[in-house]
């Protein structure tokens, strides 16, 4: 791209979409169509994948794109961020400690942050905690207090009411539920 481009900070909260364009479509269609010529793929799918990347950096999501590839833009840091609050989600950890890590106020790591998934940082790892959770009581190997610890809780009474709100039934009716229940196909979007 030729840098002429205005970069746009995000507009909307956790989840953007465009529809794909014809353009779009077509270059998709080849790059996955090389699964059929394995021989050609060494060749022409970096040339695919160029295409690829130039058609959604120039398409309605573009200036989106473009904004958190930038190495110090504040959408680059709360991405930072939020990966370090996924490999730290079992840990206490305070909106000073995260503000902190991306180099941020408090007031300002809230406001970017939740601008950009929608959510608060400490409310985006109590839904990682829960995910995982969930996940594990799936599995059936462990029980509900177990598992609390084991995400970072250290209240098993506060992991069950926050389970509860979150799934809308308590940590073991909701794990038989799950177990009990045929694995599915996943959704097609």
């Amino acid at each position: 791209m030729d840098g002429t481009a205005p970069v746009g900070a995000p507009s909307t909260a956790g989840q953007l979409k465009a529809p794909m364009t014809t353009e779009l479509l077509d270059a998709v269609t080849r790059w996955v169509e090389l699964l059929d010529a394995p021989g050609d793929i060494r060749l022409l799918a970096p040339r695919y994948e160029s295409e690829i990347l130039y058609r959604l950096l120039s398409g309605p999501l573009g200036p989106v794109l473009r904004q958190s590839s930038l190495a110090d833009s504040t959408t680059s840091r709360v991405r930072d961020v939020a990966r370090w609050i996924r490999e730290h989600y079992t840990q206490q950890i305070s909106v000073d400690m995260i503000a902190t890590e991306a180099r941020m106020s408090p007031a300002s790591l809230h406001r970017h942050f939740k601008a950009i998934t929608g959510m608060s940082p400490l409310r985006y790892q109590k839904q990682l905690r829960l995910h995982e959770a969930r996940r594990r009581l799936a599995a059936g190997d462990s029980t509900a207090t177990q598992v609390a610890h084991a995400v970072g809780y250290v209240s098993p009474t506060q992991f069950n009411r926050e389970y509860r709100s979150n799934y809308g039934r308590p940590p073991g009716q909701d794990a038989a539920r799950l177990r009990s229940r045929p694995p599915q196909a996943p959704e097609r979007h």
